[in-house]
């Protein structure tokens, strides 16, 4: 009889679900909000790396995969950015400060800061709520700004009341030292003055320089046409990662819902480099 190995990167702690609390809740956008949450005596839930996700749980309702959007550099709490669209959003979305959820995790691999990200000039290209699993890495990167190069933040969203955290990429991101933002809606709107045009339209009139290691996260129809755009701009596929996490189910290799070809998205990924997934059969 074979041993199994599907749960080895999981400790005991991680599979049992926590009881957070619900100390903040910022309506980002008209189907979009942020929840702080806190361990019951104050605190983090637990510890993890930019990239990781958490289960959310509404006991008798539903459970969901959804990405850590804070910096593990934050000590205080932890946050989660969801778009209402289901039952279990929508049940989240009706919740209020002091309300009880539980949580599991963190599950997946992270973006590779403390590694191959180490010394490089970054470009982080987001579409939409795709911007909640890189907020985590471009704050950890700010927080620890000697580390990295040049900063460059592409975001997109359909409309000027659809882009998330606009607060904080106003305060924080935009006054950062060796950042630049350049922000995008799709279509004309009374009252923006910023660029309008697609996110893949844009970076290629941006015409970022091809030494730089590009972070990629969106619907996918738009990380097709951003990816088929650096690669026309000269970056190759191993200088380009995106994450996966939509395909996460249980987070611990057991449901076989993510497995493509040899590879389980929550313990292999959710994080994979561009040719890692070129290597991945055609049903991804």
């Amino acid at each position: 009889m074979h041993e199994c190995t599907c749960h080895q990167n999981y400790t005991a702690d991680t599979l049992i679900p926590k009881v957070g609390i619900i100390t903040d809740i910022r309506q980002e956008t008209p189907d979009v909000k942020t929840f702080r949450v806190n361990a019951p005596e104050g605190g983090k839930l637990f510890e993890h790396m930019p990239g990781q996700c958490a289960m959310l749980c509404a006991p008798g309702i539903s459970e969901g995969m959804f990405s850590i959007t804070s910096s593990p550099t934050n000590k205080e709490y932890q946050e989660f950015s969801i778009k209402k669209c289901g039952s279990l959003t929508s049940y989240l979305h009706d919740l209020s400060v002091g309300d009880a959820i539980t949580v599991r995790g963190p599950y997946g691999n992270h973006f590779p800061v403390d590694s191959a990200l180490l010394g490089k000039d970054l470009l982080f290209i987001a579409g939409g709520i795709g911007l909640a699993p890189l907020r985590s890495v471009i704050n950890y990167v700010l927080d620890n700004r000697e580390q990295y190069g040049k900063i460059d933040i592409l975001y997109g969203s359909r409309s000027a009341d659809d882009l998330v955290q606009l607060k904080e990429i106003r305060e924080k991101w935009m006054q950062a030292e060796g950042v630049q933002v350049h922000l995008t809606i799709d279509r004309p709107q009374e009252g923006w003055d910023g660029h309008v045009g697609f996110v893949p339209a844009y970076l290629k009139e941006l015409g970022f320089s091809n030494d730089k290691t590009a972070l990629v996260c969106g619907p996918p129809i738009m990380i097709k046409f951003v990816l088929a755009a650096l690669e026309e701009m000269g970056f190759s596929k191993n200088q380009v990662y995106t994450t996966l996490e939509l395909r996460m189910k249980c987070g611990v290799g057991k449901c076989g819902r993510c497995n493509i070809g040899t590879k389980y998205v929550c313990k292999d990924g959710p994080v994979f480099r561009c040719d890692e997934i070129d290597a991945l059969p055609d049903e991804y």
